[in-house]
């Protein structure tokens, strides 16, 4: 591709660069210059203008957005995703329903690497997306790029991105009551998460907080998940509710995790479902730890311990406001 001013009389068939004002008309940016757009800018007494000239090889920025958006993501049922039609060198891959975002992170870094033009910028990999959300944009940065380029970006980054979506209907949600502490006001924030997941809260239940009582409330649950919120933070998984699901015959697979806030949360199974002991942070709807657990678990991904260490990395998130110990004194020290 040529870049540069050329005479207008041999502007004819290439890229307008920048737009301009001629006789009361405007002529975009990007517009392939025809004879009309050439007899304007003559009678407008324009001599040169800025063009991008394609060359034998080349392919023009929407063109090349489109092939490599349809090589991203090839299969658009299986992936659970649209795209947007080419409009400026820009395609973009949009949620169809809610779920989690799947990215081959190290094939999409390589095809960022063969040529600074052709670009795809992303949401990390597990973002939760709801339908309709943006879930990358492809776009080519000049007016053309050659297609030799554009061929080993497409073989690289092939099939790269999808949209896991839920797997799982509803959860149970048990609360235990801990003695002298006022009934728990979280059950709607953690209504709104299940919601968001396509998935529905189909039943709540209050037991004391105590291990026996919260043992036989999680071993008659039947949803697809069952969520625990106690009334006291769980801060071993030798506590109340990690017990509780270890006598109700289930296992404890995961005590504690690498994101603040959240880092009170233990992940379980029972009878091949999930069980998650939900940390304190839950009762609010500011993003915490357990939404990453539950997202991750609805959609059908089985969580290791290798999951949760590399959730350290951007696990730092939000302080929220209503937090009782805060990780700064409300004074900044």
């Amino acid at each position: 591709m040529k870049f540069g001013d050329i005479s207008v009389a041999d502007a004819i068939g290439s890229v307008l660069a920048h737009s301009i004002d001629c006789a009361g008309k405007r002529l975009r940016k990007g517009v392939f210059l025809d004879q009309s757009h050439i007899d304007d800018l003559v009678a407008a007494d324009v001599k040169t203008v800025t063009v991008a000239t394609l060359e034998a090889g080349d392919v023009h920025e929407d063109q090349a957005a489109e092939q490599l958006a349809h090589a991203i993501c090839p299969d658009l049922g299986r992936a659970n995703l649209r795209r947007s039609v080419a409009f400026t060198g820009r395609v973009n891959l949009i949620a169809e329903r809610a779920g989690i975002v799947r990215l081959d992170k190290d094939r999409l870094i390589a095809m960022n690497a063969v040529d600074p033009m052709i670009t795809i910028a992303t949401v990390p990999d597990f973002q939760q997306m709801q339908s309709g959300g943006l879930v990358g944009t492809v776009k080519i940065i000049s007016y053309a790029v050659t297609q030799s380029d554009l061929d080993r970006a497409c073989d690289i980054a092939r099939a790269s991105v999808r949209l896991a979506t839920p797997v799982m209907r509803s959860a149970d949600l048990i609360v235990t009551q801990a003695v002298g502490v006022s009934p728990d006001k979280g059950v709607d924030a953690i209504r709104a998460r299940l919601e968001a997941l396509d998935m529905s809260l189909a039943n709540v239940v209050t037991v004391p907080h105590m291990i026996e009582d919260l043992s036989r409330a999680i071993a008659t649950r039947t949803s697809d998940m069952t969520l625990i919120l106690t009334g006291s933070a769980t801060s071993d998984c030798y506590d109340v509710a990690p017990m509780a699901l270890t006598q109700a015959g289930g296992n404890l697979l995961r005590f504690g995790m690498p994101v603040d806030p959240g880092n009170l949360l233990f992940h379980g199974e029972l009878a091949g479902r999930p069980v998650i002991g939900l940390p304190g942070c839950a009762r609010s709807p500011a993003l915490n730890g357990a939404d990453w657990v539950l997202s991750r678990l609805a959609c059908g991904h089985v969580l290791s311990d290798q999951d949760f260490a590399n959730m350290s990395v951007g696990g730092l998130l939000k302080e929220i406001p209503t937090r009782p110990l805060p990780r700064r004194s409300r004074k900044g020290s």
